[in-house]
């Protein structure tokens, strides 16, 4: 535990807070007076581990917890944004809890201690909850990319799948787990192979495929296999696939656009028409024989990304993002009931993808031609675009690529962090956590790993995600905002800038959700770069910010001023002494290492 962490005392909300159906705003007069000097004073020691049996659930379900270490006197106290819903003394290290009626909700739950005296707690452990009835509103994707039988070995799959469930992994990409790209199924529909090799003639067992999807759906995850929308193997025509489907370099049936891969694997990858139609049927007879031999969810749908110009078997020009769309269509029409997502590579063919309105959310796959964290924001606000607001945006944003693609070792903690801030932040989320921690676009690849610091760092992060799903990812009305907010002190010498971020200083990303302003804070003091990427796995932590007075323009009536970060207390409510005088509300924020969250009610 960080020592700095449990020593750190600063503003914590009180019990008798309400949330944040705050009343409408009363503009204050010039030189009117307003503000809250005294709250509960909050320090943390988080000894407390928390579980829980699922890594979601739907309203009305029960939840059920498990802890270790419970000191006596300690109490539960459930969160949704600053209001506490219930609170109560602490009497077993398992109980349960109802989860509320609200659909789309996250929450925090709080093991709590008295501190010296009344003013005073003791943050001891948090844990989110996600109340929400489909997955689709709030994803948190993971994956998994091995299936040989020593996956089978007592409490493997259960233990990688323990840690996903901890950090509330709601869906799960199934990479590289299928026999053939044009015949996934291994064998026949009536006649599976146990036994088999994958493209990279890697050993896989179907027993193994089936306990990862029957763990998943015990933690209410789904479970959705990986596939391209085009590929076939060079022994593609003995098993059905016509030379007519194809896609060709030139309009002469010269050479078939090919995937190369290394000489020791089954085949390269030869790209056909998704557009065409026969082609859709084939595979989505193809899928039927999956669905009816693995209780699969649904596809996730590959691409390659911008392939030039490519023609059919006739010498036409083939439009790709106009055949996904239309693909797309094909798989939903063969399998109504099941869900699909479909990789956007470099953003390519973004937009004729999620307007199908068939989409669970856009996913990203993100590359060097959008390298910057300010590529991410944008890539977020197109989806928003195209999709008509509807749709949650996950990146497949491969941190550490040039340090994995060189060595073995960790992962650097303060690149992994502040890609994940960010993204955050900014309302998406990153793919990237499975049976191992994510850094290739070869899934099964594993060079880094994680220490115990990043580890323990993830899971807040998981945590802060899903505890505040409703500010950081539900649809903001009033939209985004460049919000005026400055440090007091000069002499500190802090910049603070709003959106995009600039090296050196503070950033701010903002908006409006219901009745309460959501300023998040993001730290780039002494950052060289800024880039998501840190390919190297060079970047140094932002400079540490402690006790940094800030003023507000706010021409609401504040009534509350409080504050929350993954990087602190397990991500629980600080509230914040302020004052207000006429539109300037003044306060001063604890600590900021990597993000910190403000509301304003």
């Amino acid at each position: 535990m960080n020592i700095f962490l449990a020593c750190l005392t600063v503003m914590a909300a009180s019990c008798s807070s309400s949330g944040n159906d705050s009343p409408a705003e009363s503009t204050p007069t010039p030189g009117e007076s307003n503000g809250v000097a005294e709250v509960v004073e909050l320090s943390s020691n988080l000894i407390v581990d928390l579980s829980t049996d699922k890594a979601c659930y739907k309203p009305g379900e029960t939840v059920k917890f498990n802890a270790s270490d419970v000191p006596a006197g300690a109490s539960v106290r459930y969160r949704h944004g600053s209001k506490v819903i219930a609170s109560e003394p602490m009497s077993s290290e398992s109980w349960t809890w109802i989860a509320p009626s609200d659909d789309y909700r996250g929450y925090l739950i709080e093991i709590v201690t008295p501190g010296k005296n009344e003013k005073e707690e003791v943050i001891l452990g948090t844990i989110a909850v996600d109340v929400s009835s489909d997955w689709t509103r709030f994803p948190r994707y993971g994956f998994v990319a091995t299936f040989d039988t020593s996956k089978l070995g007592d409490g493997v799959i259960e233990d990688e799948m323990a840690f996903l469930n901890r950090c509330h992994i709601n869906g799960v990409q199934f990479q590289d787990w299928h026999y053939k790209h044009h015949w996934p199924l291994p064998g026949m529909r009536d006649n599976v192979l146990e036994n088999y090799k994958d493209i990279a003639n890697r050993d896989l067992s179907a027993a193994a495929v089936r306990k990862y999807i029957d763990v998943q759906h015990t933690l209410g995850m789904k479970s959705i296999f990986y596939n391209l929308c085009f590929g076939a193997l060079d022994d593609a025509a003995a098993d059905g696939v016509k030379e007519e489907w194809y896609a060709f370099k030139n309009d002469r049936r010269g050479d078939k656009d090919m995937h190369t891969l290394p000489s020791d694997w089954k085949s390269s990858i030869y790209v056909l028409d998704p557009g065409n139609e026969e082609w859709q049927s084939y595979l989505a007879e193809r899928n039927d024989e999956v669905y009816a031999n693995f209780d699969f969810d649904g596809y996730q749908i590959d691409q390659l990304g911008n392939r030039g110009d490519l023609y059919d078997y006739n010498g036409n020009k083939i439009n790709l993002p106009k055949g996904y769309a239309s693909f797309i269509d094909a798989m939903k029409t063969h399998h109504p009931s099941k869900r699909l997502i479909m990789n956007a590579v470099s953003s390519f063919g973004a937009s004729q993808i999620a307007s199908t309105g068939k989409m669970d959310f856009c996913y990203n796959e993100v590359w060097n031609d959008e390298p910057d964290f300010s590529d991410l924001h944008a890539i977020i606000k197109a989806n928003d675009a195209y999709s008509g607001n509807t749709l949650r945006t996950v990146f497949a944003a491969y941190m550490n690529y040039d340090k994995a693609g060189r060595t073995s070792g960790e992962f650097n903690t303060p690149g992994i962090l502040m890609a994940d801030a960010v993204m955050m932040a900014l309302g998406g989320s990153h793919l990237e956590l499975g049976d191992h921690m994510l850094s290739r676009e070869y899934f099964p690849a594993s060079p880094l790993t994680m220490d115990t610091e990043l580890r323990e760092a993830i899971i807040r992060y998981y945590d802060f995600m899903t505890a505040y799903e409703n500010l950081l990812r539900d649809v903001s009305t009033q939209g985004e905002f460049d919000v005026d907010l400055k440090c007091s002190d000069a002499s500190k010498r802090i910049d603070i800038n709003a959106w995009p971020p600039k090296q050196g200083g503070l950033t701010t990303y903002s908006k409006n959700v219901g009745n309460a302003k959501v300023i998040h804070l993001l730290n780039f003091r002494n950052i060289d770069n800024l880039s998501w990427r840190d390919l190297n796995g060079e970047r140094q932590a932002p400079r540490l910010t402690l006790n940094t007075p800030l003023t507000l323009t706010h021409q609401g009536k504040a009534t509350r001023v409080w504050t929350a970060s993954p990087d602190y207390h397990g991500g629980a409510v600080q509230e914040l002494p302020f004052t207000q005088e006429g539109d300037k509300l003044t306060f001063t924020l604890p600590a900021l290492k990597y993000w910190s969250m403000i509301v304003v009610e």
